[in-house]
């Protein structure tokens, strides 16, 4: 695991527990999003605006499958794994390439994690770029463990960046809201959707779509879509006061708008780390070591210990 914006080498350190976690420690932002979307565009805007201010964020790329990478990456899982290797030597789709290489970075994770702790107090934001599939980062083990891992030593936040352009369709908005929705009670983190794509389409008829279901509802019946309208209005029911109260932030990567907005948005979804997350944490890490430690009282009950391991030698010396 290398360090390519790193003027000099740094060391892996052990992570420390999540009681070690402060106000003062920066954010990691898990951008993610359907592909297409504009995570990486957005990556490389929210970058190039934190340059310009001399606020030098730190920034992760996650995608394997990727030819180029847009901005400046201090880590590049492409220093470890290398994907088309890794599709002939397993004979594996896309797809699957890209969940064998996420699992083989988690076998460095440790070392990952430790250059951003040695860093941590040298940047104001973590930003981490995850695969386009959203699925294979968002339904994988090794999505879960690194999200966890960091979760564990960072105030972390997702930014689930929506195409606006997309959205116009009522049908594409619910997928969006259902992916979002999913992703939010899966990660149990602080979540906010950014708006992408606004110099193409003013994304404000999705927030007045997210607090009004009536006019959503209006939308539908104008989409003309017999069969998949009742879908739509089924979800829409469903999730609506699921995602009523999602933040959102109107940005476009292109023209740089909104990134003051998004970096307000972090702070607030990081105040709500410490509010909500690290509490809870902190009581699932107590159950897991309770279990732990009464696992281990129960394996030492059922082994046998004697006094004396081996009987027939004490006879042969009487």
């Amino acid at each position: 695991m290398s360090e390519e914006a790193s003027p000099t080498p740094q060391t892996s350190t052990p992570a420390p527990p999540i009681n070690a976690v402060t106000k003062d420690t920066p954010p990691v932002v898990l951008v993610l999003g359907m592909a297409g979307s504009g995570k990486s565009s957005f990556v490389q805007a929210l970058t190039s605006h934190l340059h310009k201010k001399r606020n030098f964020p730190y920034v992760i790329n996650l995608d394997p499958a990727v030819r180029k990478v847009i901005f400046p990456a201090n880590i590049d899982i492409r220093d470890t794994v290398d994907y088309k290797k890794v599709m002939k030597d397993y004979e594996l789709g896309p797809n699957g390439a890209i969940m064998t290489c996420l699992n083989l970075c988690c076998t460095r994770l440790q070392e990952m994690l430790g250059l951003v702790s040695a860093r941590s107090s040298q940047f104001p934001v973590c930003l981490v770029d995850a695969p386009g599939q959203i699925e294979a980062f968002t339904w994988s083990a090794s999505g879960s463990i690194i999200t966890d891992s960091f979760a564990s030593m960072f105030p972390t936040v997702i930014a689930y960046v929506v195409d606006s352009a997309r959205s116009t369709n009522p049908t594409t908005f619910m997928s969006n809201m259902l992916y979002a929705c999913s992703i939010l009670y899966r990660m149990k983190l602080p979540f906010f959707l950014v708006l992408n794509k606004s110099d193409i389409v003013d994304p404000a008829f999705l927030q007045k779509w997210m607090q009004d279901y009536e006019q959503l509802g209006a939308s539908i019946e104008d989409a003309r879509e017999a069969y998949i309208n009742n879908l739509t209005h089924s979800l829409s029911l469903v999730l609506d006061e699921f995602y009523a109260s999602i933040p959102t932030v109107k940005v476009s990567a292109r023209t740089g708008e909104g990134m003051d907005d998004v970096m307000a948005t972090i702070e607030k979804c990081k105040a709500e780390y410490f509010e909500k997350y690290q509490p809870a944490y902190n009581e699932l890490l107590k159950e897991r070591l309770a279990k732990d430690v009464k696992a281990a009282g129960d394996k030492l009950n059922d082994i046998n210990i004697t006094e004396n391991p081996n009987p027939e030698a004490e006879a042969d010396s009487e």
